[in-house]
């Protein structure tokens, strides 16, 4: 009898240690969760307050309208294009920040409320748009309710590109029209760089004069030495030393 009562009790206690036990594992799996979250959370907002486009790459605008297009990058060439559609009446939303466009850069609306989808794509003049720029801006208009799209390049479409284009009447602008359309707006004035006058090889010289009364040129022999030169060579073949 005081053996099954003393087993009775072995089964009771472990049954409470077993018990304890069980509390713990849960108590620490909600801990490790909370932990989880946390740092979830704080991640998330740490790549959210991290990024700045206009700091990192985008130049100040006063900058980007004294700049010429080939000296800008697509983030500023977006840019450059938000404040020209602006004053244009437009209301501009830009979409592209980041580079996670999915085809679409900016969102310009008019006055009646049409929106049109605006793919831009900063090209040196060799490299062209393709044909799947294009038909990602088809398909990417959709996704923000617009009924127009436009595709603005610094250099020029492929004729693939072009064909895709006019077919799903995508409007388009080169980069001779967007230079046209840019300086007549106003604001944007490039500063042209400053480049040193070139030497002309054969200039005239007045001041040296043939026998025959004709001018005398610099030229250069084989050896590469200068010398004055008959400007009617060949019928007159004198020369003299400089």
């Amino acid at each position: 009898m005081t053996s099954f009562i003393g087993f009775i009790v072995v089964i009771f206690v472990l049954s409470i240690l077993t018990g304890m036990m069980q509390g713990t594992k849960k108590k620490r799996r909600r801990s490790t969760g909370k932990r989880k979250s946390t740092v979830k959370k704080s991640n998330n907002k740490s790549v959210k307050t991290t990024f700045n486009r206009s700091s990192t790459t985008c130049r100040p605008d006063d900058v980007l309208l004294r700049t010429s297009l080939d000296k800008i990058n697509g983030a500023e060439f977006e840019r450059l294009l938000f404040l020209y559609f602006k004053d244009q009446g437009y209301t501009v939303k830009e979409v592209g920040v980041g580079g996670k466009d999915g085809g679409v850069d900016l969102v310009i609306v008019d006055k009646r409320g049409e929106k049109t989808a605006v793919q831009a794509k900063c090209y040196a003049d060799h490299n062209k748009v393709q044909v799947m720029t294009v038909r990602e801006l088809v398909g990417a208009k959709r996704n923000h309710d617009c009924i127009l799209s436009l595709l603005v390049t610094t250099s020029d479409l492929t004729a693939d590109a072009r064909r895709e284009a006019e077919q799903f009447k995508v409007d388009y602008w080169h980069g001779g029209l967007v230079e046209n359309k840019l300086r007549s707006w106003g604001k944007w004035q490039p500063v042209k760089a400053k480049t040193k006058p070139k030497r002309a090889v054969n200039s005239t010289v007045k001041d040296v004069t043939c026998a025959c009364g004709a001018p005398m040129v610099q030229r250069k022999n084989k050896e590469g030495a200068a010398f004055w030169g008959c400007s009617n060579y060949p019928s007159c073949r004198k020369t003299k030393a400089i």
